[in-house]
């Protein structure tokens, strides 16, 4: 198979292979890390959730990015993109640390959620850096292939220490503490897998580095208008529709999260441990879809296009949603995991292709923070409208149906608008 064969001569490359050591340590630190706050947040025996809650804690989590991503993006056109994985990693090591020592001694909320935020905040330098960083090890032949890999295989690295922090909390220790000093040590692990790529590999040129600070942060709202009239241009039209379309999408996924957790806590299970299984099941089986994208991608974006392959995924995930989310019963929610894993990840794919591929490396750092910008203001979105919507156990039909014209409008809007033609390679 062709997508074997790319697969095997991008393994084959020493910085392609060193930076996906870099992302799978990284994102399974993000996985055991997320999961820890989860179970301390959502799923405690002492609290009564509710979707406001879990709307509110998205909020203090996720909207501060929307300030921390454009100076993250302005930095990553300034900094070495491998002395942001090396210290971030490690700062979010010393600060995951610092969450467990909260959450065992009795502190307030907020204070708790401060230490958090220090942790996730950390995240929109180091993954968009990796997007960032990509194009420098990988020639741009395989780039479709190689944005099928490496965010495919993070989010699953994701899933797995998921899936790893569910069963430290299983066999080891019923500690939440406990789980997230387990991702301090990974990401520790990921910071000094950093160390094996050379600090010049991963650009930015060295022309375009400017290490002082004060004159960076100056000029940031200077550095992010250009790079917006450097997505706005006619050439880049198609990677800021994609954007758009991406955004709409990440809105959807974040409302059919939020309906996921209320429902995995109350209304198809008896306590709290069995909802806790219920959720790592669920984001196993998206975890499965997201590895069907990996390899399935490629070959349909080749013969589609990469704008016409997002619209084929919104189209299915609006016919698919409503039949299997209307039921409200166990298996067919799961097998609804799977699709919307499979077609956000594809979809996800194709974005990042068309983005990287039509923009300047000089502001691909700025771009991509703008993107994580804007997905994690549509995600934090996506929780208040839920919220609103949602009843306590999480019911809620006029939600599915929402979620399902969301989705069609998406691929109403990209059918309309793609213009390139099929090839048949």
């Amino acid at each position: 198979m062709a997508v074997v064969r790319d697969l095997r001569v991008l393994l084959r490359l020493k910085g392609f292979r060193r930076l996906l050591a870099v992302r799978l340590l990284s994102q399974g630190a993000d996985g055991v890390y997320q999961v820890g706050l989860a179970t301390y947040v959502v799923f405690s025996p002492e609290e009564q959730t509710s979707a406001a809650a879990v709307a509110s804690a998205m909020a203090v989590l996720l909207l501060p990015y929307s300030l921390v991503g454009p100076f993250a993006g302005v930095l990553l056109d300034r900094w070495r993109r491998r002395q942001v994985f090396l210290y971030g990693n490690l700062l979010r090591a010393l600060m995951a640390t610092v969450t467990a020592a909260l959450m065992i001694a009795a502190v307030p909320d907020w204070l708790f959620y401060v230490s958090a935020l220090c942790v996730t905040a950390v995240n929109r330098f180091v993954l968009a850096g990796l997007s960032a960083a990509l194009p420098r090890v990988v020639d741009a032949e395989r780039l479709v292939i190689a944005n099928s890999l490496s965010p495919t295989a993070g989010t699953l690295a994701a899933t797995a220490g998921g899936g790893l922090a569910f069963l430290v909390r299983l066999v080891v220790a019923d500690s939440d503490a406990a789980v997230v000093v387990l991702g301090a040590g990974l990401y520790l692990c990921g910071a000094l897998a950093s160390l094996r790529l050379a600090v010049e590999l991963l650009g930015p040129d060295r022309a375009l580095v400017r290490p002082r600070l004060a004159t960076a942060l100056a000029g940031t709202a200077r550095d992010l208008t250009a790079a917006v009239r450097h997505l706005a241009a006619p050439a880049r039209r198609e990677a800021a529709r994609s954007l758009a379309a991406m955004t709409l999408m990440r809105f959807c996924y974040g409302a059919l999260l939020v309906m996921l957790l209320m429902l995995c806590r109350y209304a198809l299970t008896s306590g709290t441990d069995e909802g806790l299984a219920l959720l790592g099941l669920a984001l196993g089986v998206s975890g499965a879809g997201f590895f069907v994208a990996a390899v399935l991608t490629p070959w349909a974006a080749g013969r589609l296009g990469p704008g016409r392959w997002m619209a084929l995924c919104a189209a299915a995930a609006a016919v698919l949603e409503p039949a299997l989310g209307l039921p409200f019963a166990t298996a067919p929610l799961l097998a609804a995991a799977f699709v919307l894993g499979l077609t956000t990840q594809g979809s996800k794919i194709a974005t990042d292709t068309i983005v990287q591929t039509s923009v300047d490396d000089a502001f691909r750092g700025r771009i991509f923070s703008v993107y994580d910008v804007l997905f994690n203001v549509a995600f934090v979105g996506a929780a208040g409208v839920a919220a609103l919507m949602l009843p306590p156990d999480g019911r809620s039909v006029p939600l599915v149906v929402t979620v399902a014209l969301g989705y069609a409008a998406v691929a109403v809007v990209m059918t309309r608008f793609e213009r390139r033609p099929v090839s048949h390679p």
